[in-house]
C-alpha cells in the first residue's frame, strides 16, 4: 500500500525526529571539526549546514552501489516514502545503514534517508533536500521483463515434506496450452451449446451447474486445462475443478451474449450476430466488458481464503475494476510473442508499482481458521499470497479463456509453498487451483484486444477432417471431427452412423428460425470438400433458405370478439376503424398490440366500447 504522508518539510525538522544520542555517531561522517557539538539543537545545525549542493554531492559519491539505488528509487518513485519490501524484491537485498545500526555508529544513507515520525516507521527524503538531490541524483533503471525463446520441459518445485536422505526437489511437468485458436473455436462451440438449451445456470449467482461445465469442457478444444470431473481421492485432498468451463457462461452474461430464460441460458440477438461476426471481434468485446463487469469478483475463487462473502470480510473487498485496470495496465508494457515467467511479471507489478489492493482490511480475511490463520498477521497478507493469486486467477481463467494469452503450467498440486506456515494451511496442497500457472506469453490476438497492435489477422487453421457431400443429401466425414464441427454439424444435419450425416429439413428449419445462415454451412463445407456442391444439393438448400422464411413475424396482436356479426361488419366497414384491424372470421377481429389504443378510441366513434382485458 502506498504512503501518501508528507515527508518533513526540512532536514532540520526531519532531525529534531532523531534522539540526541543518535545525532552523535552523524557527526564524525561529515567535515565537522572536533570538538564535536553536544547540545541537539547545535548537532542538528552541524549536520544540516553540512548538506549544502557541493558537499551533498561529494556525500553522494561515497554511497555504496545499492545505498544510490535506494536514494534513486525514493527520490524518483511514486513512493512517498522508501519502501523497504519493494525494494528487496526488485534488487534482493537492502541497502546496508537502512536500519538503524545503534547508537556508537551511524551509516551514510542516514544522511539522505530520514525518519517520517518519532516512530521511525518509515523513512523518507525532506523536501529542502529533495530538491537538491534531484538537481544531479539519476533515476533508477526501468524495471524490465525476463524472456525466454523456448519453453523448458519441465519444472524444478520444492517438495513440503521430504524424507530424510531424499532430494528435496522433484519434477513436473510442463503443459503448454496454444489459446489463440482454441478461444476462437471455444467461443463458436459454447454459443452453439447455448444455443441449443444445454448451459444450465444458477439464477442467484448466474454461475453455470456442475453437468453445464461437464457439458462446457467436452466442447472446448483439447478439453479444460484440467480434468473437470476429477474427484477427492480422501477427505484431505483437492482438486482443481473446472476453470475454462466456469468462465465462458460468465463471460458471454457479461458481455450481453447471453442471458437467463428460466433455469438456462439463451443467446440474445447480439449473440445470434456472433455466431456469424468473426470470433475475433467477438472475443475482444468480450475482454473489454469483462473489465467492467459486476458479475463476479474474480478473486472468489480463491476457495481457500474464508471471510470474503459476509459481514466486514465482504465490505472491505476492493472494487475488482480497479485491480482489473493495474492488470491490464501492466500488461501493455510487456513484450509481444515472449514467454514470461509468471513469477517476474507478478514481481513486475509490484515495483514497477502496479498496485492495487485486494482488500481494505486483511484481517478479516483466513485460511482454514479466523483466528490463526487470520491474514492480517505480519507476512500473511503480502503481494503473493493476495495480489499474485488475484492476478493468476485473471490470467488463467479469463483472458487465457478468450485466447489472449497461451499459457505453460504444472498441476497446482505442491506448485507454491508460499502459504503453508498460515494457520492450519499445511493441510492444504494448494492454495488456488492456478498455483500451477508458470510461464505466459501475450499472442498477437491478445496484443490486439490489449490495444497494442493496429489490427489483428486471424491465421486460418487447416480442417480435422474432409468431407464427400452426395446428391441424396448424405455427408460422408473422412478424418477426425473436433467437437466444434460436430456441433456445426448437429446443427444442420442427422447422424446416420459409420461418418454418415445426412441434411436434416427440421433442423435446418429451426437453425434458419434461430438466426443461423445457410451461407455458414456452405463455407464449412466448401472448406472440407475439394468438390463444389452437388446441384441437387444446392438447390435444396436454396429451396430450404427460401421457405423457413415464408412467413414473418410483424408483431404481437389481440384476437378480438364481438357481440355479433352486425357489430363486426360495422367495424370493419368503418374507415378509421377498418384501418386498425383485420376480420377474422364472423365475429372476430384481430388487432395490432401497438394499434389497441387507436383502435378504442375509433369503435368509441361508432358508440361501441371494449373492456380492458
Amino acid at each position: 500500500m502506498r504512503n501518501f504522508q508528507l515527508p518533513p518539510a526540512t532536514v532540520s525538522d526531519a532531525l529534531m525526529l532523531i534522539n540526541a544520542d543518535k545525532l552523535q555517531p552523524m557527526l564524525p561522517l561529515l567535515p565537522i571539526p572536533k570538538p564535536y557539538p553536544t547540545r541537539k539543537a547545535e548537532m542538528i545545525l552541524a549536520i544540516a549546514g553540512h548538506l549544502s549542493r557541493p558537499r551533498l554531492q561529494a556525500l553522494w559519491g561515497r554511497l555504496d552501489e545499492t545505498q544510490q539505488l535506494a536514494v534513486r528509487e525514493t527520490l524518483h518513485g511514486p513512493e512517498r516514502a522508501f519502501d523497504a519490501d519493494r525494494f528487496r524484491a526488485r534488487y534482493g537485498k537492502l541497502p546496508s545503514g537502512y536500519k538503524s545500526p545503534g547508537y556508537r555508529k551511524s551509516s551514510l544513507l542516514r544522511l539522505f534517508l530520514y525518519p517520517m515520525d518519532r516512530h521511525g516507521s518509515a523513512t523518507a527524503i525532506p523536501q529542502d533536500l529533495r530538491k537538491r538531490l534531484l538537481e544531479f541524483v539519476p533515476k533508477p533503471p526501468e524495471a524490465t521483463l525476463a524472456t525466454i525463446d523456448e519453453l523448458p520441459g519441465e519444472i524444478r518445485q520444492e517438495r513440503r515434506y521430504v524424507p530424510k536422505g531424499q532430494d528435496k526437489y522433484t519434477s513436473a511437468t510442463l503443459l503448454r496450452r496454444d489459446m489463440e485458436q482454441a478461444a476462437a473455436y471455444d467461443l463458436l462451440a459454447v454459443l452453439r451449446l447455448v444455443d441449443q438449451g444445454r448451459v444450465a445456470v444458477s439464477a442467484k449467482t448466474r454461475r453455470a451447474s456442475a453437468a453445464a461445465m461437464l457439458r462446457i469442457a467436452d466442447v472446448l478444444t483439447g478439453g479444460d486445462f484440467f480434468d473437470p470431473a476429477e474427484k477427492k481421492k480422501n477427505r484431505w485432498s483437492q482438486v482443481a475443478g473446472p476453470v475454462r468451463p466456469f468462465a465462458w457462461p460468465l463471460l458471454l452474461q457479461a458481455g450481453r451474449l447471453a442471458q437467463l430464460h428460466g433455469s438456462k441460458l439463451a443467446l440474445t440477438k447480439a449473440g445470434r450476430t456472433a455466431l456469424r461476426n468473426p470470433p475475433a471481434n467477438t472475443l475482444r468485446d468480450l475482454w473489454r466488458r469483462w473489465m467492467n463487469n459486476k458479475l463476479l469478483d474474480e478473486f472468489i475463487r480463491i476457495d481457500a481464503i474464508k471471510g470474503q462473502t459476509r459481514g466486514k470480510g465482504r465490505r472491505g473487498m476492493t472494487a475488482p475494476v480497479d485491480r482489473r485496470i493495474a492488470v491490464e495496465d501492466a500488461l501493455m508494457e510487456c513484450p509481444v510473442g515472449r514467454w514470461m515467467r509468471f513469477d517476474d511479471f507478478s514481481q513486475f507489478m509490484y515495483v514497477k508499482p502496479f498496485d492495487f489492493s485486494v482488500t481494505h482490511d486483511p484481517w478479516r480475511l483466513y485460511i482454514g481458521d479466523s483466528r490463526h490463520g487470520s491474514l492480517g498477521y505480519a507476512g500473511n497478507h503480502d503481494w503473493d499470497i493476495l495480489q499474485g493469486r488475484y492476478v493468476m486467477c485473471l490470467l488463467f481463467e479469463y483472458a487465457a479463456t478468450l485466447g489472449m494469452i497461451d499459457v505453460a503450467y504444472t498441476h497446482p498440486d505442491g506448485a507454491r509453498l508460499d502459504f503453508t506456515e498460515i494457520g492450519v494451511a499445511d493441510e492444504l496442497v494448494f492454495l488456488s487451483r492456478y498455483d500451477g500457472l508458470r510461464y505466459f506469453r501475450i499472442n498477437p490476438l491478445g496484443a490486439w484486444c490489449l490495444d497494442m497492435a493496429d489490427e489483428y489477422v486471424p491465421a486460418a487453421p487447416p480442417p480435422t477432417g474432409s468431407v464427400t457431400v452426395y446428391p441424396d443429401l448424405r455427408m460422408r466425414w473422412n478424418g477426425p471431427l473436433s467437437a466444434d464441427e460436430r456441433l456445426l454439424l448437429e446443427m444442420w444435419a442427422a447422424d446416420e452412423s459409420g461418418g454418415i450425416w445426412r441434411l436434416d429439413q427440421k433442423k435446418t428449419f429451426s437453425a434458419i428460425e434461430s438466426g443461423h445462415d445457410v451461407d455458414a454451412l456452405r463455407e464449412f463445407l466448401a472448406a472440407r470438400d475439394d468438390q463444389p456442391l452437388p446441384e441437387k444439393v444446392e438447390g435444396v438448400l436454396r429451396g430450404i433458405e427460401r421457405d423457413a422464411r415464408a412467413l414473418t413475424q410483424v408483431g404481437p396482436a389481440l384476437l378480438i370478439e364481438c357481440a355479433n356479426a352486425e357489430i363486426a361488419d360495422r367495424v370493419a366497414a368503418d374507415k378509421r376503424a377498418a384501418r386498425l384491424c383485420l376480420r377474422t372470421g364472423e365475429r372476430h377481429l384481430t388487432v395490432y398490440a401497438g394499434k389497441a389504443d387507436a383502435f378504442r378510441r375509433a369503435i368509441h366513434a361508432l358508440g361501441y366500447g371494449m373492456p380492458h382485458g
